[in-house]
């Protein structure tokens, strides 16, 4: 069996949302693992999900395989509770915010996504927020079973070997592209503009009694609090960065504070309620924006960069670790990876479509100009893009394919781990399952 983590995409609530009100009924108690349950609605959503996200090193898919994998799962979290195993709330609320920060992404707009689902951003991480914590949970507990699991390049080359030939994937196009990137360093003009704007919001809510929340909606640009009034919800102290949490504090109910600079921003506050440890706020952020001057700054550093690359005067993977400010490549020499296998080379359909448009035109070892582009947290920014090699569509082989097949072989080893884990400690917790899915012999011995 391969232990996995159910991953949450908002289709599985709108899924859920159209049966219901079908009047299908979905809950059903199919499995206990001491004190945690599975519903049947879990094991569908599960099974539909795992059908149209097969890895390339995937056995086929059933439900006993799906169920197995729940299981183990369950039991991850119960055994997480007995052992005290905890993830921090503020971890739980950037997983959220990042979900959902794709999830307009790929919709095109807050709105949109509110309109689809028929509720506040609020609401759906409200909803989102028990399962993201059990996934962080059984992830935890995963990697402390699994953290020594190492593999030879013998085991990778047995792991190859076991496939039949007429099994091995098939790799699309794949390429390696690196970046180096600059973040435009704002003025003190812009962040005086910045400052000045609040501080005008800032005397209309004291001086004028206008609403914080109608501004907040209409000025803010923090989108995911913007449209709740600039209400960020209840959090403990720790949890916020230090420069909002105590302007925060330093509030009484009702107050608002005066201009704050954080990481984000800048901000103006007003608190709403405090509770023991916990408090909740709203706030009003604005960013200051580069100017044409910052920009010109930054491309005339990523041009004289550029030149010393195409004329052997300098590395790029040098040129990246020494100058970039992409903090999850430059130490990789800029070279992006990815994500799940750790490969440097990435599939054609997994590149960002505007990108792979321009990589598609260059040529091998060529480096684009200075191009403006958009972190995946929101940051304009500027990079240099380096095509370092193209692979045409292949049968995967150990020469052009090693780091996928030892991410395989890994994960292998790990599941094989998990098992074993789990057969060995199904023991020590009240174990049921519905007699629905008796030919599925999950809890007879070695099974899986």
């Amino acid at each position: 069996m391969k232990a996995f983590i159910v991953s949450v995409f908002l289709i599985f609530v709108g899924q859920f949302q159209s049966l219901a009100q079908k009047g299908v009924v979905l809950d059903k108690i199919i499995a206990k693992v001491d004190n945690q349950i599975l519903l049947k609605s879990e094991l569908d959503l599960a099974y539909i999900q795992a059908i149209n996200t097969q890895q390339e090193f995937k056995t086929e898919v059933t439900i006993c395989k799906v169920l197995e994998q729940l299981m183990t799962n369950k039991l991850l979290l119960a055994k997480a509770d007995i052992d005290s195993v905890h993830v921090e709330d503020k971890i739980v609320e950037a997983q959220l915010d990042r979900r959902m920060e794709y999830f307009i992404s790929q919709i095109g707009s807050k709105e949109k996504l509110e309109t689809q689902y028929g509720k506040s951003v609020k609401k759906l991480k409200d909803e989102l927020r028990k399962q993201v914590k059990d996934q962080l949970l059984v992830q935890k507990m995963q990697e402390s079973i699994t953290a020594k699991v190492k593999v030879t390049p013998a085991e990778v080359r047995k792991f190859y070997s076991s496939i039949p030939k007429d099994s091995l994937p098939f790799f699309s196009k794949e390429l390696e592209v690196g970046h180096i990137v600059k973040y435009p360093k704002v003025s003190k003009d812009q962040k005086i503009i910045v400052r000045e704007k609040l501080n005008n919001l800032r005397k209309q809510i004291i001086e004028e009694s206008k609403e914080f929340a109608d501004l907040a909606k209409e000025f803010s640009e923090d989108p995911l609090s913007a449209r709740d009034g600039g209400n960020l919800g209840f959090f403990k102290q720790g949890e916020l960065v230090p420069e909002y949490e105590a302007a925060a504090l330093k509030l009484k109910p009702g107050e608002t504070s005066p201009v704050v600079e954080s990481q984000f921003g800048f901000h103006i506050i007003q608190l709403i309620e405090r509770r023991g440890n916990q408090f909740n706020s709203k706030h009003i952020l604005l960013k200051p924006i580069s100017s044409l001057s910052d920009n010109d700054v930054i491309i005339q550093e990523l041009d004289s960069l550029r030149y010393k690359i195409l004329n052997d005067s300098l590395k790029f993977e040098k040129a990246a670790k020494n100058n970039s400010d992409d903090k999850f490549t430059k130490e990789s020499g800029g070279m992006m990876t990815d994500s799940e296998s750790g490969s440097s080379k990435l599939m054609a359909e997994r590149i960002d479509p505007a990108l792979y448009f321009r990589l598609d035109t260059m040529k091998i070892g060529s480096i684009t100009p200075p191009i403006p582009f958009r972190t995946d947290d929101g940051k304009d920014a500027f990079r240099i893009v380096y095509l370092k090699s193209v692979s045409p569509p292949h049968i995967a082989n150990l020469k052009e394919d090693y780091q996928k097949i030892q991410f395989a072989t890994i994960q292998e080893k790990k599941n094989k781990l998990i098992n074993s884990w789990f057969n060995k400690t199904k023991s020590e917790v009240f174990v049921d399952l519905d007699a629905e899915y008796k030919d599925c012999e999950i809890l007879k011995g070695e099974q899986f």
